[in-house]
């Protein structure tokens, strides 16, 4: 197998890498003390075309997986915060609408979606309802023709910000339909925004329809899980990609420092314990990347990649927990330190556990693959 790169992929890796490096590296600590939408980076990353790469032509630029998950990596080791932001907008909180969206409601919204000028985002999540999405409490209503939306939504991503909703709803005892919701729509409500305690820039609210008229149906009534299976494996990569980057940002930044702190006459990278730490990292980063590159393959190459994406995304999400927190111990007391980013490295990365599939759900689903 070839593991090379091709120049397209190169190319873009070095077009993020030094973006984020120049761009979002240096106020990603601002952004974590005082939370706000990164709007002006937002943008930046809307005119790069990050949120058309996995979108066809003549809206998007077709890019392969793989390329998609380097420029993922890449704005992650600049700031999760501002990643997970950006991922919202170039794949759940876009993807419906590009795909079922139809008439006017595609004319007007799919193309400005993929430049950034429209901000979307998806409403699954409701208080009682998590990984079991059979257990969703919205509804919705068919009255003359239109749709109407009613229950409340928690933990979404970009809510204070977005301007559409893709909306997950009870269309029958057994069925989910998604819709599109606009903001301004009567009914429509952001509420409080939850406190985190990392990904702060990425603004977190709940959303509240009561009797919301939905701008369109995606798709046909009772066909959201379906919908949704269509791109799971993509957001669990996507979600690797995020671990990936935090987790090399932390394991650059560890070696760098062991090189530089010196302790007993010579630098803290000669001392054995040091190097077991930084072994460790380096080869669990370097393993959750070629599980998560085999995967991407797979689905390049139109294979099968369900599992193949749940255990990368599990994998990459547990290493990266376990890369920042040896980061951490090789800092030590400065590892604890605001001053230096391995402390927002550390509270960021727990994140990464819980999109895409909690570790506990992803290791069930695997195992039912192999005993069903």
């Amino acid at each position: 197998m070839d593991f090379s790169l091709t120049d397209d992929q190169v190319a873009v890796r070095k077009l993020f890498r030094e973006f984020a490096e120049n761009e979002i590296h240096p106020v990603a600590a601002e952004l974590d003390r005082e939370p706000r939408f990164p709007r002006e980076l937002f943008d930046q990353v809307g005119k790069l075309g990050f949120f058309g790469m996995r979108y066809p032509e003549p809206e998007g630029s077709d890019a392969d997986v793989l390329s998609y998950l380097l420029a993922v990596e890449e704005l992650a080791a600049g700031s999760l915060a501002v990643a997970t932001a950006c991922t919202m907008q170039s794949l759940m909180g876009t993807f419906f609408v590009h795909r079922h969206a139809k008439g006017e409601v595609r004319e007007r919204l799919v193309a400005p979606a993929l430049r950034g000028e429209v901000i979307g985002t998806i409403c699954m999540t409701e208080p009682d309802s998590g990984s079991d999405l059979f257990s969703m409490t919205t509804r919705a209503e068919e009255r003359d023709g239109t749709w109407y939306i009613s229950g409340q939504k928690t933990w979404i991503t970009s809510a204070p910000v977005a301007d559409m909703f893709t909306v997950f709803a009870r269309t029958g005892e057994k069925e989910l339909s998604v819709f599109l919701v606009e903001k301004g729509a009567e009914g429509v409500s952001v509420g409080r925004a939850i406190e985190k305690m990392g990904v702060k820039a990425s603004l977190t609210s709940e959303v509240s329809f009561e009797n919301a008229r939905a701008t369109a149906l995606l798709g046909e009534p009772g066909q959201g899980i379906a919908s949704l299976r269509e791109v799971l494996a993509e957001i669990r990569l996507m979600t690797a990609a995020l671990a990936l980057g935090v987790a090399r940002a932390a394991f650059e930044d560890a070696l760098e420092y062991s090189r530089q702190r010196s302790q007993f006459g010579r630098p803290i990278c000669k001392f054995q314990a040091v190097q077991a730490h930084l072994a460790e990292m380096r080869t669990s980063l370097e393993a959750a990347r070629q599980l998560t590159s085999w995967a991407a393959w797979r689905s390049d190459c139109g294979l099968e990649n369900s599992e193949e994406s749940m255990m990368a995304k599990l994998f990459a999400s547990e290493a990266a927990v376990d890369i920042c927190d040896r980061a951490a111990r090789v800092l030590a007391s400065y590892g604890f330190a605001s001053e230096y980013p391995i402390e927002r490295y550390l509270r960021d990365v727990r994140f990464t556990l819980i999109g895409g599939g909690t570790s506990e759900i992803l290791r069930g689903n695997i195992a039912k693959g192999m005993t069903r």
